[in-house]
């Protein structure tokens, strides 16, 4: 191999300024000849997704010195879904892009020569995805691995979204408040993602099978062994990666974006991936929109659920043969020649994988848990540029139901409403102004989806929103519609008694209203009181719809 060439040449007397500067942080001349690796770490003590990163970054830099190169570790926010629910969800969707621009800045800034993504949770491995794929430089990835799973002195097994779904059955009287005290302080067991295939497992294990990041990273325990040698292995593979010139775009394309989608679509996973995905599709120049994303997906079976949809958590995922399980089980809905930035392909992986596999867990795709996928976008009158459901989380005599609209302009006012155990079953509650726009920065609704789980009307009642809901939501709970209500859309129409019929295997939702009815209605409509200031205004006025992917700082 020749000699490495990188951004930067002490020996140019143009880069004295540089070179000095980076003496100046304990790095010498000579090492800045080397590949200069940007570690983009989300570390941060306030996330027990990320937290470990502070110590997991001292083994990626070990390997990248180790196979040649140097580390320059910065950091980027990192928000907990969980812990940002009420008004600073609305802050959650937009960091997406704001933490894909800062890296993004700090990169080329720095004119790093290769790049390492340290990310966890609902929008930061999207972000970093985003971030990679603007840069387009030599990049791999590593996620912190899962939670441990707290097993109560009863035996039980319970991982986050059991804590969610406690919240409504302390609201209904069905535990006692030490239960549920116990519960919140030892249900979140440890530090890593939650073990529950919400929004962060799903994009994390997406990053896997889109070949950026190695396989298992994800489901793994965050205490594992394995996780330590993995991110010594990531730090001497970007080195690597830099040397032989592979950037992003090598390794990620349209097949790669396809093999992912089909893979979430099998597994069971958040409808927010729908959002994530054509998000980085468009900064990939790939069409991808909500209709294309049901499309690619349909026709793949849903071999694997996990929590909440069934009992199983994510180590259960990873004992039962993991990722590597899964992708054999749909081989033949893969694009087998895309690569894997750990090195050879699709094929060639699965050619070697030889794990034990659990068939209770991981079913097969002539036993599929679904024939077509596990999310359904629905299109109708109240919802005509679509909206989406996931459906493998939704019991089989919901998958059609009718009745009267019960309609909330916020998610206070639907959570006062559920507080004081007011729904009544067989209603469809319609939540809007809650979209990218209105909320704004579409916030997801999965405490008030968790808390009608925990009231059990889950099997008697739908959610309609144009804003979010949760990987770790279970019901029938429909959110995306779109156009949204603060654009104009006809969800604003809809008032208290209106029937709503659903049909999740006809793909249609609609309000038996007619289309003269729907517009008398929409020349009264008033928008809520829902202010935006500063970085939620910037939004506001840039964001794009949710089909589209929510993007708004990078739109174009």
């Amino acid at each position: 191999m020749s000699e490495f060439k990188g951004n930067h040449n002490p020996d140019n007397p143009q880069e004295a300024y540089f070179v000095g500067l980076m003496n100046a942080c304990g790095y010498r001349t000579k090492d800045l000849r080397k590949p200069i690796i940007g570690i983009a770490n989300s570390w941060t003590e306030v996330n027990p997704g990320h937290r470990n990163f502070a110590e997991l970054v001292k083994y990626v830099k070990e390997g990248i010195w180790a196979a040649g190169g140097i580390p320059g570790e910065f950091n980027v926010p990192a928000p907990c879904d969980g812990m940002a629910h009420g008004f600073g969800m609305h802050y959650v969707l937009p960091e997406r892009e704001l933490i894909a621009g800062s890296i993004e800045a700090m990169a080329n800034a720095h004119e790093f020569d290769g790049m390492v993504f340290m990310c966890s949770c609902d929008k930061i491995v999207p972000g970093m995805l985003i971030a990679a794929a603007a840069l387009n430089k030599p990049s791999i990835f590593i996620t912190p691995g899962t939670m441990i799973p707290y097993e109560s002195q009863d035996g039980t097994t319970y991982v986050t979204p059991d804590l969610k779904e406690s919240i409504g059955a302390k609201n209904a009287g069905k535990i006692s408040q030490e239960t549920f005290t116990g519960y919140q302080e030892n249900i979140c067991h440890s530090c890593g993602t939650c073990s529950m295939y919400g929004t962060a497992c799903t994009m994390g294990v997406f990053s896997e099978v889109i070949g950026m990041t190695p396989i298992d990273s994800t489901i793994m325990l965050f205490s594992s062994a394995a996780k330590y040698r993995q991110a010594r292995n990531v730090g001497e593979r970007i080195v690597e990666l830099t040397k032989e010139g592979l950037r992003f775009s090598d390794i990620v394309t349209r097949d790669s974006l396809i093999n992912g989608l089909r893979h979430v679509a099998a597994t069971g996973g958040s409808t927010n991936a729908q959002i994530h995905i054509c998000a980085l599709a468009k900064v990939m120049g790939i069409k991808l929109d909500m209709g294309d994303f049901d499309e690619i997906q349909r026709h793949v079976p849903c071999v694997a659920k996990f929590k909440p949809s069934s009992k199983y958590n994510l180590y259960d995922y990873y004992k039962a043969g993991g990722v590597g399980a899964t992708l054999k089980a749909i081989r033949q809905f893969l694009n087998l020649d895309a690569k894997f930035a750990t090195g050879g392909t699709m094929g060639s992986f699965l050619d070697s994988y030889s794990r034990k596999v659990n068939p209770e867990v991981i079913h097969t795709v002539e036993d599929p848990l679904y024939p077509d996928g596990c999310y359904a976008v629905l299109y109708g009158n109240i919802a005509p540029g679509g909206c989406i459901v996931k459906k493998s989380g939704v019991v089989p005599e919901m998958f059609r139901h009718r009745g009267p609209a019960v309609c909330f302009d916020s998610e206070e006012d639907l959570r006062d409403f559920m507080t004081g155990r007011k729904i009544q079953p067989g209603s469809v509650l319609v939540i809007r102004y809650e979209g990218p726009k209105g909320g704004p920065g579409m916030r997801e609704l999965s405490i008030p989806a968790a808390m009608l789980v925990g009231m059990g009307l889950h099997t008697s009642c739908a959610m309609v929103t144009d804003g979010r809901f949760s990987g770790a939501t279970r019901g029938p709970c429909i959110g995306h519609v779109v156009p949204e209500a603060w654009e104009g859309g006809p969800i604003a129409a809809v008032r208290d008694g209106d029937i709503i019929e659903i049909d999740i295997d006809a793909r249609t939702i609609h309000a038996e209203l007619t289309d003269e009815e729907i517009a008398e209605r929409m020349k009264t409509v008033k928008r809520p009181d829902h202010p935006a200031k500063g970085v939620l205004a910037a939004y506001r006025n840039m964001v794009e719809s949710a089909d589209k992917g929510c993007t708004w700082i990078f739109r174009n």
